[in-house]
């Protein structure tokens, strides 16, 4: 059985630079690796991700919710158990995590219900994931006034925001608030990597880390 390594932040955090990077160094060292990002990276997750993202029909915050599970059921089935059972590290760009973050927690949709609401709301993510977690997930900590400098520069070089870029301030705190808090309740499995330095030395800490975990 292959391994789920799920990088996480808030947007300009750098962790997709950082999966790209760390797909070509386990390369290197003869792991077969697949990298994968949500949502979207599946024929009919592309339409989804438009869907959610392209920002010509905005979604409740209910109808955002499912549509990003609905998305990460189908990546599951089609993309990540499929490489697990051949034995490859699957790297991927988000996954429930960001859900709880950005859905959860930052839309707000668990607040004001009862204890087993908010329970419900958990097992809907555990549905969606059909009984794939991740081994370990990587979180991309940075102030948000980092990140959107760096998403100012990157919209200045032609790359067009999403509708979720486009949120406020405010909503990007509410997020990163989300994975701190995350973070500091399940401290085995997510780790945080301080991604507010230059690219090297933020690889460097994704290097030590994944090689003391894994004993590579």
């Amino acid at each position: 059985m292959g391994k789920l390594i799920t990088f996480e932040g808030i947007d300009g955090s750098g962790k997709s630079t950082q999966l790209r990077l760390a797909a070509a160094w386990l390369t290197s060292i003869g792991q077969t690796v697949i990298s994968t990002f949500e949502p979207g990276d599946t024929v009919l997750g592309a339409k989804i991700r438009n869907l959610l993202l392209s920002g010509e029909d905005e979604p409740v915050p209910e109808c955002e919710l499912l549509l990003f599970l609905a998305d990460r059921a189908q990546h599951v089935r089609e993309v990540v158990q499929p490489a697990l059972q051949c034995g490859a590290w699957v790297l991927c760009d988000r996954f429930s995590d960001s859900t709880l973050a950005y859905q959860l927690a930052a839309r707000d949709l668990a607040a004001g219900k009862l204890n087993d609401g908010a329970d419900h709301l958990q097992h809907m993510l555990g549905f969606a994931e059909c009984g794939v977690s991740s081994d370990l997930t990587l979180w991309f900590d940075v102030p948000v006034s980092v990140a959107a400098l760096r998403m100012r520069e990157r919209q200045q070089a032609g790359e067009k925001s999403t509708r979720l870029d486009d949120e406020a301030a405010s909503f990007h705190e509410r997020v990163l608030a989300a994975f701190a808090s995350q973070a500091s309740a399940e401290p085995e499995r997510m780790l945080r990597v301080d991604a507010a330095g230059d690219i090297d030395h933020v690889q460097q800490q994704v290097s030590s880390i994944l090689t003391q975990r894994f004993a590579l």
